[in-house]
């Protein structure tokens, strides 16, 4: 099995950045694809973007340019960087994984095995 926790979530004032961390533990392995995804209320649940275990990545349209996500494999953390917030950046957002090979599209929500317990992200205008 394999935990992951969020954290970093806040309230932010449209413009403010956070950082978000995604901290993977049990029975990790070194080649991974880990997501960010993001959920606002009454909504469905998107894809924010991704990195693997070679710093492959990734973003949605809606947040490239303004999120980076990077990772520091030895502590087994991810980071999602946001700047720029938006009020429509506000979502609960959630980090995923998978270790298995998989040559779909990196937004696919069945294609991750293990998921956070999601950080709120509320930006206000």
């Amino acid at each position: 099995q394999v935990q992951l926790v969020e954290s970093g979530g806040g309230l932010v004032q449209a413009g403010g950045s956070l950082r978000l961390s995604c901290v993977a533990s049990g029975r990790t392995s070194s080649t991974y694809t880990l997501a960010w995804f993001r959920q606002a209320v009454g909504k469905e649940r998107e894809f924010v973007g991704y990195i693997n275990w070679v710093g492959g990545t990734d973003y949605a349209d809606s947040v490239k340019g303004r999120f980076t996500i990077s990772g520091d494999n030895a502590k087994n953390t991810v980071f999602l960087q946001m700047n720029r917030l938006k009020p429509e950046d506000t979502a609960a957002y959630y980090c995923a994984i998978r270790y298995r090979d998989y040559r779909g599209s990196p937004a696919m929500i069945d294609s991750y095995d293990y998921w956070g317990q999601g950080t709120q992200v509320t930006v206000s205008s």
